[in-house]
């Protein structure tokens, strides 16, 4: 890739000057400045570097210059540099102007005038900016490729493995692409072989398991050390929150993640009601910021492991993962979250992975090009999903169970839904059949009278309801009838009796065993948003300093 353009425009010449010398000097080496002195000179730069084939990663533009303002610029750079982002310099007076934007033209930032010292008030925002250009934007040329059917359980699970954990990879279907099948024929495969993964300067892996795949691409899945302050069960926005809070906090934080960081929170499109992001942000970018965060601060992370138990061990809890791996820590937070219930539907197991899917990432979305979708739920990451589909599809259906969507979604995403043209919200109907040869090709839906209709479909996504999976916590700590886990106060209702030995009364996130804690979505009456699961995982690190300062 050609070194990209970072676009600056600012028709007076001094403050022009001064921010291509600073973003020079310290994104220079990868970045070439590009200055213009006036909104017409920038279209010009821009046309320019579409021609000449250049990637802009950057346009950072002044609101006030005659002519062409700011955002003008802002938003022709869309159609003349797609992908780019986009910053506002602009005075505190037009702060409403800058707002908007981020509505009408999907503004990135905007940055209140002067950013002195660069330091402080300019070089984090661009950095940002373009760390965010370039996970959008990688380098192909040291890609994995993987090679399969794009209607394979194994090869969904193997590209939704790679997706989420940030590994760029290229798809080939043997079906449709020749290159599939020279790969194949190369490798010597065979039908039971696929999914083949090649990774650049390793083995080539046959239909891989989970463990195996992170293993040959280095990613971490084993512990470092024997004994730790904190393990964390369960990588979500909880999980992460206790471990950025744990590690910066001086204890030795570890965390067990199944999948992939991110928990159900990562697979979303757009997080647009959490603090501190006016245009929101991706649980991708998210879970990405937040790994960083932890890491940082000297967190490890071990991942495609399955947690089988949990054991007390005196003043150690141990925690027992597949493979006979075992982590001892002196207090565990679990945070596994939960996940999106089963469809109780005919014939869904056999294609489940076959055109019928739990959720929904980038990838999947992509691959749904030109086509028409079903998508059953009526929640805000359901509602996300719909738009973020409508993006590729050429038709999206909604099948609600209830009247309306108003009653579980929030109202930002109900008039977002309602006014796009090629999103339809079937209400008072639900899917109780799937059929196809090999891979989904039909849903039977019904209505409240009992009435059924047979549609043609190829890709079903369903986002209902939440189930945690905590049998392997034991009997040791006491979960409701549906699997959440009861921490704190709920432990000393008469429904539980019995169920808190100690003299002393439970923290507030603490389990029925000591030294356990449970934060996010798995515990019992939790908010179920990502804002409330961050914060109980920072919580529950303030309880493990306790707990540890008692023992």
């Amino acid at each position: 890739m050609a070194r990209p353009a970072i676009l600056t425009v600012d028709d007076d010449p001094v403050v022009s000057a001064a921010i291509a010398r600073d973003l020079r000097d310290r994104f220079g080496e990868e970045y070439r400045v590009v200055r213009a002195t006036s909104g017409a000179q920038a279209l010009d730069a821009l046309n320019r570097l579409a021609l000449q084939g250049q990637p802009v990663a950057l346009v950072a533009a002044d609101q006030r210059m005659p002519g062409v303002t700011g955002i003008e610029v802002l938003d022709r750079a869309r159609e003349l540099a797609p992908g780019s982002k986009s910053l506002l310099l602009t005075a505190y007076a037009d702060t409403d102007v800058a707002i908007s934007a981020i509505n009408e033209i999907g503004l990135d930032y905007y940055l209140l005038k002067p950013w002195d010292p660069p330091e402080d008030r300019l070089f984090p925002v661009v950095q940002d900016l373009l760390d965010d250009w370039r996970e959008e934007h990688p380098d192909h040329t040291a890609d994995v490729r993987v090679v399969g059917d794009r209607w394979s359980e194994r090869s969904y699970e193997v590209k939704t493995f790679l997706a989420r954990n940030h590994v760029p990879y290229r798809w080939y279907d043997i079906e449709r692409d020749a290159e599939a099948s020279r790969l194949r024929d190369l490798a010597g495969a065979g039908p039971t072989d696929l999914p083949l993964v090649l990774v650049p300067d390793g083995d080539t892996l046959r239909s891989p398991s989970t463990l195996d795949l992170a293993g040959a691409l280095g990613l971490p899945t084993r512990a470092q050390q024997p004994l730790y302050d904190l393990c964390i069960i369960g990588g979500g926005p909880a999980g992460l929150a206790a471990a950025v809070y744990g590690a910066s906090e001086g204890l030795s934080t570890v965390i067990v993640e199944r999948e992939a960081p991110g928990g159900q929170a990562g697979q979303s499109a757009a997080i647009e009601n959490y603090l501190g992001f006016p245009r929101g942000l991706s649980g991708a970018d998210l879970t990405r910021r937040a790994v960083a965060q932890a890491s940082r601060f000297g967190a490890e992370i071990v991942l495609a492991h399955t947690v089988e138990g949990l054991d007390a061990r005196g003043p150690v809890r141990a925690v027992r993962l597949s493979g006979g791996v075992e982590i001892e820590a002196r207090a565990v937070t679990v945070a596994t979250g939960v996940s999106y219930r089963r469809l109780p539907a005919d014939g869904l197991d056999a294609l489940t992975g076959r055109g019928i899917y739990y959720g929904a990432t980038a990838s999947e979305a992509s691959q749904c090009a030109g086509d028409e979708v079903y998508l059953v739920g009526s929640a805000n990451s359901a509602g996300q999903a719909a738009l973020n589909l409508a993006r590729f599809a050429a038709r999206v259906v909604m099948v609600v169970r209830g009247a309306s969507l108003e009653a579980s979604m929030s109202r930002y995403l109900v008039d977002r839904i309602e006014a796009a043209p090629t999103i339809e919200v079937l209400c008072g109907r639900r899917v109780v059949g799937c059929a196809g040869d090999g891979h989904l090709e039909s849903l039977t839906l019904e209505d409240a009278s009992g009435t059924r209709e047979q549609v043609s479909a190829g890709w079903l996504f369903v986002f209902i309801g939440a189930t945690p999976h905590t049998d392997w916590l034991g009997a040791d700590v006491v979960r409701d009838d549906h699997g959440f886990v009861v921490t704190g106060q709920d432990l000393l209702l008469p429904a539980h009796a019995g169920a808190w030995t100690l003299p002393r009364p439970p923290y507030a996130l603490e389990t029925s065993l000591p030294g356990v804690f449970a934060a996010g979505d798995v515990r019992l009456d939790s908010m179920k948003r990502v804002a409330s699961a961050v914060g109980e995982g920072a919580m529950s690190v303030h309880l493990v300093h306790r707990y540890l300062a008692s023992t």
